[in-house]
């Protein structure tokens, strides 16, 4: 039974919040009415537990949380590991129209593999990284890899002339950066599409709770806090008739998948951790559900946020009459990129050789840049919103051939689900 026929109730949504920021100065305020629903895309009928999803204790707990505390917590989550059956549709790119894009974390990993794709496309390209220097050093290795995949010097120099690559700092653990790095946009086009793909995952091993400037806990508060507050001051800077939002979730958000079953697992609880920060006024949380501080959850945690974020975003957005569609994705294990910077380097080195060449259930950072630029500019990833693709472990052997195959629409973590029951339902 698709879950938009199952509870015809709205509930208050979003999670994430607002902690330093009044709701107001957001523009969110809690929903009451019921909604339509996102997209026409169902889930299959062999989830036996949804029907009940409403009833759950998480459920109960999460609406409790929302209604008392008054503040307008936002951001939501979705995850894959079972493809629906979607028809397959290929990776399909119209050029004809030259696009302004902006990719934050492009200074490494599949931001930048994406952001060269892109700009090689024509397309105008701003490379949002956390500082000035790492984004000119961006800009610089892709005009430098272009370079020197060129046949001749003539070929490279043309080629190097026709790049629109735009270096800008923008650090989301910093509200005073995205501030700054938004103001810096005045005046300037709207953009076609708007990737929020930075992201940090702290040593699984870490005790200790790093902060961002504002006292958030660092991995929640810059993979989905940093992007919240960036997308609030961007959103009237995306093309309102035909923009596209892409934001960079991961499976791990789901604890039935096999990379979110390891270790803690992935739940936002009833949000004690933000009630808490904000009923004591420090705005500072070691963890969103209340807990004790575990950075393997945080970040699984924060992915969770960002599945949320996208589908409840899309909702509004298709209420306000906006022609923009919001979208993630799981771009699968890929261990050789800035993400797993705080991690041990030659255990990291030497799990990258074991995931993608040995065991090959690891997907090279190339093959992810392409997700990106499939999300962003592919044809029929305009069409729908509010949606969660992914692929199964290792297809990045089949090349860019796998966007729209392979790697589609794909159904999401039960958790995500009774978000989707409390708030009318997408999929």
């Amino acid at each position: 039974m698709p879950l938009t026929t199952m509870i015809p109730q709205r509930l208050a949504s979003l999670l994430l919040v607002a902690l330093c920021i009044p709701s107001s100065t957001l523009g969110f305020v809690l929903p009451h009415q019921q909604a339509a629903s996102i997209s026409n895309v169902r889930l299959n009928s062999n989830h036996d537990d949804e029907s009940s999803s409403s009833s759950s204790p998480s459920a109960i707990n999460r609406r409790s949380a929302l209604s008392q505390g008054g503040v307008a917590l936002s951001s939501l989550l979705l995850s894959p590991i079972l493809m629906n059956q979607q028809p397959a549709y290929a990776a399909d790119f119209n050029d004809g129209k030259k696009k302004r894009i902006l990719i934050t974390g492009s200074s490494s990993g599949i931001g930048m593999d994406a952001a060269q794709r892109m700009v090689l496309r024509g397309h105008e390209i701003v490379l949002a990284c956390r500082t000035m220097d790492k984004a000119n050093a961006a800009m610089d290795k892709i005009e430098t890899n272009i370079a020197n995949d060129s046949d001749d010097a003539v070929e490279a120099n043309t080629l190097l002339k026709s790049l629109k690559l735009t270096p800008m700092a923008c650090d989301l653990a910093d509200l005073s950066s995205i501030d700054a790095f938004v103001k810096n946009l005045d005046g300037q086009q709207p953009f076609d599409a708007v990737c929020y793909n930075a992201g940090l995952a702290r040593n699984t091993g870490a005790s200790d709770v790093a902060r961002t400037k504002e006292g958030f806990e660092l991995t929640v508060g810059t993979n989905h806090l940093g992007h919240f507050y960036l997308h609030q001051k961007l959103l009237p800077l995306i093309n309102k008739d035909s923009g596209r939002i892409v934001v960079t979730a991961s499976g791990v958000h789901d604890p039935d998948s096999p990379g979110g079953a390891q270790g803690e697992l992935a739940t936002l609880g009833d949000l004690q951790g933000f009630e808490n920060a904000v009923a004591n006024g420090s705005k500072q949380f070691d963890m969103v559900d209340g807990g004790e501080f575990n950075a393997d959850k945080a970040y699984k945690d924060s992915k969770l946020c960002n599945v949320l974020f996208t589908r409840e975003m899309q909702r509004r957005l298709n209420e306000s009459g906006s022609g923009i569609k919001v979208n993630c994705f799981n771009p699968g294990l890929i261990v050789g990129t800035g993400l797993f910077r705080d991690q041990n380097q030659v255990f990291t080195k030497l799990f990258d050789v074991a995931a993608t060449k040995l065991l090959k259930v690891g997907e090279s950072t190339h093959w992810g840049g392409g997700a990106i630029e499939w999300m962003a500019l592919g044809e029929k990833m305009g069409e729908d919103g509010g949606l969660y693709c992914s692929s199964a472990p290792g297809s990045s052997k089949y090349g860019d051939d796998a966007y729209g195959k392979q790697f589609g629409v794909s159904k999401v973590s039960k958790e995500a689900q009774e978000s989707d029951c409390e708030g009318g339902g997408i999929l």
